[in-house]
């Protein structure tokens, strides 16, 4: 008898996170009724975490060498039997999916099937020495004391050496460990160049003294620390939208590469060292900073499945970075930048909406899953995007002609030529969107695209030279 853990050694991935992220997703108030249903012990807070969370099994990763493994065993004419600490009902849709084990037994009745209370139970089931266990943790030794074999997965080497100590026999497995290039994929550092909005208000203002461009690195680091905690959280949140994404399946805690135990700490850490990060600029940032974050939570708890109201958080996460970086060098920002933000960023957050209804299309998907939309949508969001984008380079043609445009530019004119490269780039955009040409996010889009890149460069020439001359 072949007996196999499911948490880290089937599965690359706990299941109590895996409920409790998908309860917390699917309802901001499931920690505190999950915190109740704990008072009556663990396997209570299981059992309403299994009923609460509903995460799809077929999409799970699992550790496809134990399979084989598994598989090989029932193919030489042994049995196999799932025990596992997991909620019994979620261990049944779990085997009923692989189709590989004669039994499944879970925590159930009050039972919490884990450490000593497992090792008892296939101990009485199937009698001293009558089985081999695989497993991955330190909870797993009583049950190794009375297996007749040790099978470890993934195991520290001090722990492969405990398990050498207690049972009469052992087999190591290793099939892959978390990577140092897995965690800097979680915290998703390419995103940060939309934290580069923090240097517009200096920028406009052509304030480029050492000191503030100290306070805008700064504020920049913060954000992005900060931002690196968010995106962290939304992965966890968003695990089953991801691995039913063709692209986003690929991220660390939805492909198992980063145990999803590890994201909490990951997102307290890096949430901590970006506040560290904004104390030294003062009260004012350190404010935005927290409305940021709290304008992200409830974005990924909530308003991301609400038509409309998600594409104007959006845009007000992209202002606000605007507004913390003048809150950091101290910049009193302008009315005319603020107005064009506002509209700029609506457009590109309507654009994200258009691919991601455009991909949803083509995947014969009725809709964007995780989100509040449509694919009958699509026309309505496309002239949402290109509305808005096109009254952001309105708003830039009226400021050339304001009085603060001549105290500012030298030569005002070469400004009308920024305009034009908007018009050209906004009008593209929203094009290749509905082409399904682009990425997900069309400001990651625009940094790796060429087009966009020169661009960005003729309208940084423009800026210069109106400045300059």
């Amino acid at each position: 008898m072949l007996a196999v853990d499911l948490d880290g050694t089937l599965l690359r991935s706990n299941m109590l996170h895996e409920t409790f992220w998908s309860s917390f997703g699917r309802n901001w108030k499931s920690p505190f009724t999950a915190a109740h249903a704990l008072l009556r012990g663990r396997a209570a807070l299981k059992r309403h975490l299994a009923q609460t969370g509903r995460v799809d099994v077929t999409t799970l990763p699992y550790d496809a060498e134990v399979l084989a493994y598994v598989q090989a065993w029932r193919d030489r004419g042994g049995r196999t039997v799932l025990v596992t600490a997991t909620d019994q009902a979620v261990a049944e849709r779990i085997a009923a999916h692989l189709n590989l084990f004669d039994e499944v037994h879970g925590t159930g009745d009050g039972r919490n099937l884990k450490g000593s209370i497992k090792a008892d139970f296939l101990q009485k089931r199937f009698g001293d020495r009558g089985f081999s266990y695989a497993g991955d943790a330190y909870a797993d030794v009583p049950v190794w004391q009375v297996a007749e074999k040790a099978i470890t997965v993934n195991a520290v080497p001090k722990l492969r050496q405990k398990s050498e100590a207690v049972a009469r026999s052992t087999e190591h497995l290793t099939t892959g460990a978390p990577t140092v290039r897995a965690y800097a994929r979680a915290v998703r550092p390419h995103q940060w160049l939309k934290n580069i909005l923090v240097f517009l208000p200096m920028l406009a203002a052509h304030q480029l003294e050492v000191p503030t461009i100290g306070q805008a690195l700064l504020a920049f680091l913060s954000f992005s620390l900060i931002a690196s905690s968010v995106y962290v959280v939304n992965d966890l949140l968003d695990l089953g939208a991801d691995r039913a994404h063709p692209r986003k399946r690929h991220r660390p805690f939805a492909a198992g590469t980063i145990p999803i135990e590890h994201g909490i700490w990951m997102a307290a850490g890096l949430f901590a060292s970006g506040l560290a990060a904004a104390a030294p600029l003062g009260l004012s940032f350190l404010l935005v900073v927290l409305l940021y974050y709290s304008m992200t939570t409830a974005y990924s708890l909530y308003f991301k499945r609400r038509i409309v109201m998600d594409i104007c958080l959006l845009a007000g996460l992209y202002t606000i970075r605007i507004i913390a970086g003048g809150a950091a060098t101290g910049i009193e920002l302008s009315v005319w930048l603020l107005a064009f933000s506002i509209f700029f960023f609506f457009s590109l957050a309507a654009v994200k909406r258009q691919a991601e209804l455009v991909d949803s299309a083509r995947r014969k998907q009725l809709t964007a899953r995780g989100r509040g939309y449509h694919v009958d949508d699509l026309p309505m969001i496309s002239m949402i995007a290109i509305a808005s984008g096109y009254v952001s380079v309105l708003v830039l043609a009226l400021y050339v002609n304001s009085p603060t445009v001549a105290a500012l530019y030298a030569t005002p004119q070469g400004l009308w030529g920024i305009c034009a490269v908007l018009l050209y780039w906004i009008t593209k955009t929203v094009m290749l969107a509905h082409r399904g040409q682009m990425q997900d996010d069309p400001v990651v889009y625009a940094a790796r695209d060429r087009g966009s890149q020169l661009c960005f460069l003729l309208t940084l020439g423009l800026a210069v030279w109106s400045s300059a001359l």
